[in-house]
């Protein structure tokens, strides 16, 4: 048999539940003469059949067919006074809602002036406080099915993270991230007044909003640090040495007492050598093709003669012996053959004709 409520009431509410239904399932019987129990910060809602019948505020109300004038066509004038009704009846938190918490599921991938894309997290917080319990009732809880605070904040939550990206999407138009921390107090302002009017639309007013904070995703930062890295340490090469080191070394360290320090040292080495080779190859790839350039010749070494008197070695350009001073150069020429020979030959190098 279906209960009929002469008590209608929510006696327990916790300080950040939103919303209760009674009943918490189907349609509650309700009968005329029933007493409405409301208490200071709550407002109540009847509803029926895709209409809100009347709102009630805080006070004890005797349910009849003047404070809730849609109940005289639903009961009909052949019924008497006690018949039950079927409604439900949404107990509606009024009171302020502080340090609601918001933040982003996924991160918000935008273009960044200075570096590109990015992809950024943000989180903050916001009070409000249900201004229009009826139109609460008929936009989020009756017309969407949300009744748990979870289902509402997360819905709440949606429109906040819409009209953040948006705004950031047309501040880093003009602005880096690296711009970001010091307009938090005009970025809060600025998304709060977005939010406003869809709030309001919903029967809730806005009474506070902040940004917290806005950062780079983990791989993102990631990438900035590195990027700083290489300004801070000066060039590609050293960079790269400096990291293949720094892997190598943590490798050797963590591979246990007995080989931590000697390994310690070959990473180290290694990841050095490692390092200079794989910038190199980097270095080399970035640089223009050059033609390569021809390895200038040795110079011959300078041709000598020995002084025919003092047998002292002497440029073969030299016409006196820097030792002697004896007259160098004036080959004997062999008169048999014709051929010339050395200063002081006494047979000819051609034909063997003596030449003395």
């Amino acid at each position: 048999m279906a209960r009929i409520f002469d008590i209608i009431e929510w006696a327990d509410p916790t300080p950040k539940e939103l919303v209760h239904r009674v009943p918490e399932r189907g349609s509650g019987d309700f009968r005329i003469g029933s007493q409405l129990i409301v208490r200071e910060s709550q407002a109540g809602v009847f509803y029926r059949d895709g209409k809100a019948l009347d709102t009630f505020e805080a006070g004890r109300h005797t349910i009849t067919t003047a404070n809730i004038p849609l109940l005289t066509g639903l009961i009909g004038l052949a019924f008497k006074g006690d018949t039950p009704f079927k409604a439900e009846v949404y107990f509606v938190n009024t009171g302020d809602l502080l340090d609601q918490k918001w933040g982003t599921q996924t991160p918000i991938s935008l273009r960044d002036s200075e570096i590109g894309r990015v992809r950024l997290v943000a989180r903050g917080t916001y009070s409000m406080y249900i201004s229009d319990p009826q139109t609460f009732v008929v936009r989020i809880v009756a017309g969407r099915g949300y009744y748990s605070t979870r289902d509402i904040t997360n819905y709440l939550r949606s429109i906040i993270i819409l009209k953040l990206t948006d705004l950031l999407g047309e501040t880093m138009k003009t602005k880096s991230m690296f711009d970001l921390p010091p307009l938090m107090e005009e970025i809060s302002a600025a998304t709060r007044a977005k939010i406003r009017e869809d709030f309001e639309a919903l029967g809730i007013t806005i009474k506070g909003f902040y940004v917290e904070a806005i950062s780079p995703t983990e791989k993102t930062a990631e990438a900035i640090d590195a990027a700083a890295a290489i300004g801070a340490i000066g060039n590609m090469q050293s960079f790269v040495q400096y990291k293949a080191a720094e892997a190598m070394t943590t490798e050797a360290a963590q591979g246990g007492a007995a080989g931590g320090l000697a390994g310690a040292g070959v990473g180290l080495g290694a990841g050095v050598g490692m390092g200079a080779a794989m910038a190199q190859t980097i270095a080399a790839s970035m640089q223009p093709q050059t033609q390569p350039q021809t390895q200038p010749q040795q110079v011959a070494k300078e041709a000598t003669t020995s002084c025919p008197k003092c047998g002292t070695t002497n440029p073969v350009s030299a016409k006196f012996c820097n030792n002697c001073g004896d007259k160098l150069g004036g080959g004997v020429t062999c008169p048999k053959c014709g051929a010339e020979n050395a200063p002081g030959a006494k047979f000819c190098n051609s034909c063997g004709q003596g030449l003395g």
